[in-house]
């Protein structure tokens, strides 16, 4: 009795059927002249030929350069020598590879019109209002100098809200209002809910509700705002100096520590930290002035101010600050008594 061994023979078994006939489908290109395998075939695109490389006979003629250009034919002036149409946006659907009619002609203003009519008929409605919207945006943080990684952000913020409708019933500017608040807060750039109030005219309730949506919803990540954060652009528009600025946010940093702000907002935090540093410094600077920049009344100035005030000696090593040469003559006496 033999066993069957389960292994895979060493040598091939022999198939004695006859195979099928089947055509070679492989396209081979070949000189019909010297007939050299493998062929040498040479594109000249600077005459637009195809030859051979072996014997130099012509293959083939007015074949189509499909590379960039070092230069540009348009009519118009542009740096882009490419002829396959603009960057696509990956904030739009489509293929975005639609024709699109000049504006400039001889004069006659023909083909303003054309172009205006044939954009009515290929432009679909939702896209228009997301390039709208995608305007403003871009318009918004422009104006508040946000950066274009922050804009680009709430872009894709938007684009993801009205993709999945997740706020279905609220205004576009609210929506709009959150998802740069929320990209603010993503990228680490401070601003308040009162900028974003002032720079989109949304009420703060509604950007409130459309922020708190979004976050259960997307589940983003935004980390909350620091007074630090706020504190170079504060004194920046105050136009104290550079070494003002430093020791207010050595200052917050060490009622962090200590606890003397505690359940303070961090905006109150800052600005209540550059009244004090102000006058320290002798560039004081009134609560009238701080409350118009950080958005905060001068009651919670002052209130938050008493607090550092009591606590000042332990806040502020007076001794460190008079060794460097911005601290020559620094005393507690040129603080404003609360």
């Amino acid at each position: 009795m033999t066993s069957t061994i389960p292994f895979p023979l060493r040598e091939p078994q022999q198939n004695d059927t006859p195979q099928a006939f089947q055509p070679n489908l492989n396209v081979n290109l070949i000189c019909p002249d010297c007939r050299v395998t493998p062929p040498q075939i040479v594109e000249e695109f600077a005459s637009g030929d195809l030859v051979c490389g072996d014997c130099g006979l012509v293959l083939g003629d007015r074949i189509i350069d499909t590379r960039s250009e070092w230069r540009t034919f348009a009519n118009d002036e542009g740096d882009d020598p490419s002829r396959v149409g603009a960057a696509a946006n990956p904030l739009l659907d489509g293929n975005q590879l639609d024709t699109v009619i000049s504006r400039r002609d001889g004069g006659t203003g023909a083909a303003k019109d054309l172009n205006k009519v044939h954009g009515r008929a290929t432009a679909m409605k939702g896209e228009r209002n997301l390039v709208q919207s995608y305007k403003d945006i871009g318009a918004m943080c422009d104006s508040i100098s946000l950066s274009k990684i922050v804009s680009d952000t709430a872009k894709q913020l938007y684009k993801r809200v009205e993709d999945e409708k997740l706020l279905r019933g609220k205004s576009s500017d609210a929506i709009i209002a959150a998802c740069i608040f929320i990209a603010c807060r993503q990228e680490k750039v401070g601003r308040t809910f009162r900028e974003i109030c002032a720079l989109t005219r949304v009420p703060k309730k509604e950007i409130g509700r459309c922020y708190k949506s979004l976050q259960a919803k997307l589940q983003t990540n935004t980390s909350i705002m620091n007074s630090e954060d706020l504190m170079s652009r504060f004194c920046s528009n105050l136009l104290l100096p550079k070494h003002v600025q430093k020791a207010g946010v050595d200052l917050v940093k060490r009622a962090k520590e200590l606890g003397t702000l505690a359940g303070k907002s961090p905006i109150s935090v800052a600005a209540a930290c550059i009244y004090l540093v102000s006058y320290l410094y002798r560039v004081p600077k009134t609560t009238r002035d701080i409350a118009h920049v950080a958005g905060v009344s001068e009651v919670t100035i002052k209130s938050a101010y008493k607090s550092l005030y009591a606590e000042r000696e332990n806040l502020i090593d007076i001794e460190a600050l008079r060794a460097k040469p911005s601290g020559d003559g620094l005393s507690f006496e040129d603080l404003a008594l609360p």
